[in-house]
This record gives structure tokens, sequence and C-alpha cells, in this order.
């Protein structure tokens, strides 16, 4: 399947908020035709008459070729050759379980969620693979803020997958002359990448509002990486793939900006703010909130250092304040911050 293939091709993406439709946006360059499903018809509407999606990204206009559907029997009225899911990591199962009479099996999934099931820890990739009639999945990840890619300023992403034609089929989708797609087979590293990359986010909001200067923040983020190396690895995964763009991009990205959901909520936390007011103010999903508790509880239980994830969630239950952890981390030994154990 080359690029005249998929030049002819029709792409489903299922999730319209913001990286859904950016994401929507930059496939319909490369495609015959994008369906987008958005949860409202009151939505699906007035994206299809106003070529807009204010809601989630202002000001950018939809390609002509996305088509906004509300409802799974009108979305799957045509076949689709490659299928992206754009859902919220606890929603991902629930959604796979509607589409799946509605399959052949023939279709390609690429998947756009960075997290895991929240009582399982399983990727989203396994999650699909467990529900879904199909063989061929893989996932999309990397420094990707949905702003940035909306004004069309360089990036790029992963496309990882045990398949090499779902790989091509990313670039040949994805590829164009502001977005630039690498491939890779470590779907375990690219995947935990994207996820554990939120715990931090929230620490480097947390920085942001008190003040810290670069110093602290290249501090916190080399250590950053180090957990998400040993977690990773713990994990199955090759370390390498944390030091590319579904690692270490990422991670920079997300820390960096402060677009990231995850970084705003760890900002409003060092505010003084509780958990329910930012939630609620943020009126998104900010999956470090929900991957924090999994992977700390988990990497307690197996032995897996990571401090830095330790006082995030300790923070989040309300346990020590964001100074109290800035302590505890920089009383802690070098022995016990070694790279890989």
């Amino acid at each position: 399947m080359n690029k005249a293939f998929w030049s002819n091709a029709k792409v489903a993406v299922l999730g319209g908020g913001s990286f859904g439709t950016v994401l929507s946006n930059v496939i319909a360059q490369n495609c015959a035709g994008v369906s987008l499903y958005v949860r409202a018809e009151d939505q699906a509407r007035m994206m299809n008459s106003t070529r807009m999606n204010p809601n989630y990204v202002k000001d950018m206009v939809l390609d002509p070729k996305i088509r906004a559907v509300s409802e799974w029997e009108k979305l799957f009225e045509q076949s689709y050759e490659l299928i992206v899911f754009a859902f919220p990591s606890h929603a991902t199962r629930a959604q796979a379980k509607s589409i799946a009479p509605f399959l052949k099996g023939s279709e390609m999934i690429l998947h756009a969620t960075k997290g895991i099931e929240e009582k399982s820890l399983k990727r989203i990739s396994v999650v699909l693979r467990e529900e879904l009639p199909v063989l061929r999945i893989g996932a999309i990840s990397g420094p990707n803020l949905a702003g940035e890619m909306a004004k069309k300023e360089p990036a790029a992403t992963v496309v990882a997958s045990e398949f090499d034609e779902v790989i091509r089929a990313g670039e040949a989708l994805m590829n164009g002359p502001g977005f630039r797609v690498y491939g890779s087979q470590d779907v375990i590293g690219v995947e935990w990448g994207g996820t554990l990359k939120n715990i931090f986010a929230i620490a480097c909001g947390m920085l942001e509002c008190l003040g810290y200067g670069w110093n602290t923040r290249s501090l916190l983020l080399s250590r950053a990486l180090a957990e998400m190396v040993r977690f990773g690895v713990a994990m199955g995964a090759q370390a390498e793939t944390f030091l590319g763009l579904s690692g270490m991009g990422d991670l920079i990205a997300t820390c960096s900006s402060s677009q990231s959901r995850n970084f705003r909520v760890g900002y409003h936390l060092a505010k003084g703010e509780s958990l329910a007011e930012v939630l609620a103010e943020l009126g998104q999903v900010a999956e470090g909130v929900r991957t924090v508790k999994i992977v700390y509880e988990f990497a307690r239980d197996r032995h897996v250092e990571m401090p830095i994830t330790e006082t995030v969630y300790r923070i989040i239950q309300g346990e020590i304040t964001v100074n109290e952890a800035i302590t505890y981390l920089m009383a802690r030994t070098k022995v016990e911050d070694r790279w890989f154990d």
C-alpha cells in the first residue's frame, strides 16, 4: 500500500477533541476523506456548517474533506482503510466495544491516546486488541501540542506498530510540509513514553507556579527521564526509545508549555487550589491525574525507584505540600537515583 493507495482511501477519526480534530486536518491532506466522530449531534452540525471546532481548537478551519458524524450507524455506512482512536484512556474500551460489530477485520487501527486503562494497567493497544476483531494495530505518540499543530508549526510524531504496513500507513497519511512521521516497532516504549510524561508535566506546572528557573526544571526533566526509562524497561520497553520523540521529545513539550492540561493542573495545585477545583476549571481530561496513582502503586510494589512520581502522587492526595516534596527530593542520596535498576 503506497501513497497513491492512501490518497484514495477513507479514514475515520474517533474523538472530536483538540488532538482528534487537528489530526483529522493533517490526515485529510493525504486521503480521499475523513469522517470525524463526535459525541453530540449539535457539535457535528456546527462543525459541518461552520467548518470550525471552537470548543477545542480555536481559529483552525477544517479541511473540506472532513465530515463530522455523531452516530455509529451513520459513521459506518461506508468502510474505512484506517480508523484512528482519539478518546481519553478511560473511554477507550467502551467505545471499542461499540464499534466492534461494524468492523470487517481488514482495517488498520491507530490510537492517539496518551494513557493507560486505569484498573488493569493495560496499554491502549492491548485494550483495542482485546475488543476489536482487528490484528493490525499501532500507536501515535510524540510532542504534539494541538494548538501548535493547528497553526501548522513544524512538528513530528512517532507511529509504532508490530506491523510495517501500519507504520507505512501512518507515514503516508500524516507526512506533509509541516509534519513528519517516524516509525518504531517498540510499541511498549512509545505508549509508556506518552503515558508517563503526563505525570512529570504536573510537576513542571508546579515549578512554574513557584517561579523556579531552568536549573530546577532541567534537574526535574533529567530525573524524570531516568524514571521513565526505569519504569519502561521494567515493562518490557527498549531504553533507547525514551531518548527519542515519543520519550524525551514529548516530555520536553508537555513539561514546557502552558497548553498542556497536565501542566495547568500542576500550576493550579501549587497555587493552593483543590484537585476538584482544578479539574472543574480545566473542563477536559488530564491523563496524568489518572495515571499517577496507578504507576506509583505499581512501581512501589515492584521496587522501581520513581521518587518524582511518588511526590506528585502524595501532593495530589493532599499528604504533602509542593515545598515539602522539593525538600524530600533534594535530600535523597545518590545511590537511590541510579539510572537503570
